[in-house]
This record gives structure tokens, sequence and C-alpha cells, in this order.
């Protein structure tokens, strides 16, 4: 079958949701997995996600639910992981099915937590599969926007190109524009960072820094950003003022639909990082990456990262945002 062929989706949420309206607009059917059934119900019902972008209605005829991730796996020959990072493994230990024959596509912008691994590593580590078969969605897209129709920009990653760019056509709509690179791990380590930041830009909003120290604060973290990936991946020269990787910090660091930079204002105004969590009832991917990037610098790069260490010691060391974000502002220029 020619590629992709049959497409399934796992997950449920937002990015999951917008992925299939998306995916649909060029594709008579896709398979997804939810993991509860009473969501698929309602879905099936009510004709839309009943908890997540409830405004965009779907042709659910076209779509196979299913609450059995193995089902979804055999009747696909590309999926979609778009679930939560700290939620990866809990679904992919139920899994039976084998993927190392599958295409494999990432919209996780997160890293496996406990493993440090960005998700094109843990596919092909973990579970066989070959790196040609790994692809990478990244760019500057909200999926509150998505549903709204507004346009929208989408980088492909693949060490493929021309499978990269036979995905990005499935994808490319009038209002979904596509294009197509070769750098997977720096495309997922900035798309990781990058929740990082924006959680620092919360903070900083928070704390009622102003529109100044904000530009400052970014046009840093754009540079530790490049020092870091350069650092991971030598190999690959890429342009970081590309959209995939200065468009995605900047609007998940300045957007209202960004989660990460919701729960950085939340801990800016006093909050602390547990009521923040609790109070969110989303993820914020950006927390985990933190810890993750951390241990990852600390045991193998020791890139200069002053705005990471101090999200650390903010998130996981318990020091106080105004304390920590004060002695950042002497290291930045």
């Amino acid at each position: 079958m020619e590629f992709p062929g049959r497409i399934g989706i796992i997950g449920g949420g937002s990015w999951a949701t917008a992925i299939a309206k998306i995916v649909l607009a060029n594709t008579e059917s896709i398979n997804w997995y939810m993991r509860r059934q009473d969501r698929i119900d309602d879905f099936k019902r009510l004709g839309h996600n009943p908890a997540y972008l409830t405004t965009t209605n779907f042709d659910v005829n076209r779509i196979n639910f299913s609450t059995k991730i193995n089902q979804v796996v055999r009747n696909s020959d590309t999926l979609i992981f778009a679930t939560p990072s700290p939620y990866l493994k809990m679904h992919l230990k139920k899994l039976r099915s084998n993927l190392e024959q599958k295409n494999i596509v990432s919209a996780i912008k997160g890293i496996v937590p406990d493993e440090n691994m960005i998700m094109s590593t843990y596919f092909h580590e973990k579970y066989n599969v070959p790196q040609e078969n790994i692809l990478v969605i990244g760019g500057p897209c909200h999926a509150e926007e998505v549903a709204m129709d507004r346009l929208s920009y989408l980088t492909i990653s693949c060490s493929n190109r021309d499978k990269a760019r036979m995905f990005a056509q499935k994808l490319q709509s009038s209002m979904v524009k596509t294009t197509v690179t070769e750098d997977v791990v720096g495309i997922e380590y900035s798309s990781v960072l990058k929740n990082v930041y924006a959680i620092a830009a919360g903070i900083c909003h928070g704390l009622k820094y102003g529109d100044n120290f904000q530009a400052v604060l970014l046009s840093n973290a754009m540079q530790e950003m490049e020092r870091f990936i350069n650092t991971v991946n030598e190999s690959h020269v890429r342009n970081i003022k590309e959209s995939v990787y200065l468009g995605d910090l900047l609007v998940t660091s300045y957007s209202k639909f960004s989660r990460n930079r919701m729960f950085g204002t939340m801990l800016g105004k006093g909050y602390s990082v547990k009521i923040a969590q609790m109070e969110m009832e989303m993820i914020a991917e950006g927390y985990y990456a933190t810890k993750c990037v951390k241990e990852i610098n600390d045991s193998k790069y020791h890139v200069n990262m002053p705005i990471l260490d101090a999200m650390y010691n903010i998130l996981y060391g318990r020091i106080s945002p105004v304390v920590e974000i004060s002695l950042l502002t002497e290291s930045l220029r």
C-alpha cells in the first residue's frame, strides 16, 4: 500500500482532535484510539469531541473509534501519536502488536519522562522502528486555532525527505501550510525546550515584568536553544530563525492558548507548582521537559543554559520565582 496508507491516531485530547480534523480533510477515513469508552459514545452521539475543541464537528461515519490500542495499531499503516508525553508509556504498556513495520508520526511536543528520550529515539530504541519510518510534526500550531480554521503552518521532519513530503501532502489544505525537513532531532528538542521557555515567560508575566524584559528573555532563550540543539546534533545545518524553531517558541511564549505560559503565569502570581497543576487540569509539557533536559545536559552535553537552570530551580528546587528570576536577570544580555 502506498504511504501513508491507513492512518491511526493515538490520543483523545485537543491536539489529537486537531490532528484528526487536519487529516480528515485529505483522507477518507481514520482509525482513532481513545482510552475511555464513554468519551467515544458521547463523540458518536454529539458529532464532536465532548471534552476538547467542542465546536469542531466531525462526520463520525468516517472514524473507526476503539478503546483497544492493539486493534488500532493492527488496522493502521501509519500511527500518529498525540498523547501528552507523561502518558505515552501507560498507553504503550497495553501494546501487543509489533511496531517495526509501521510508520510512526510523533505529534508529541515533549520528552519521555524517566527515559529522558525524545520520541524518535524512544520508538527507534524501544520498539525497533527504523529511523526512515519515524516522522515528527512541529511548528507554531495551536489546536484551538486549527479548530477555528485560522491559518496554521506545520513542518514535517523525517530522515527520508520523500516520505516527509508525501505525509505533508496529507496535511496540506487552504488553512494548513506545510514544509519539510530532515532535522528530526533539532525539531524535537526545539519543541521540548520552547515549552520550558514558555513557562519562564509566564512566570515573568505573573511577576509583572514588562515587554522589554520579555523580549530579552526570549532572545536569550533562542540563543540557549540554538546552543543546545547544535551541540546535540552538529551534523545538521539549521536556520534557527525558521518558524518551526523561532515561531513555535514565540507562539508558545505569548499566546493565550499556551498551557505552559498559563502554568508559568500562575507560578509567578504565587501559586505552588502542585496547586497550579491541579487548577489547570491539563498537562504543561514544560514541567516534565525541564527535569529531563536538565538531566540530559548535566550528564552529557554541559551547555550553558541559565534559563533552563532557573526553571529547574523553581519547579524542582522550590526556589522562589521572585528570587530566581531576579538572579536570572543578571545573566541575560
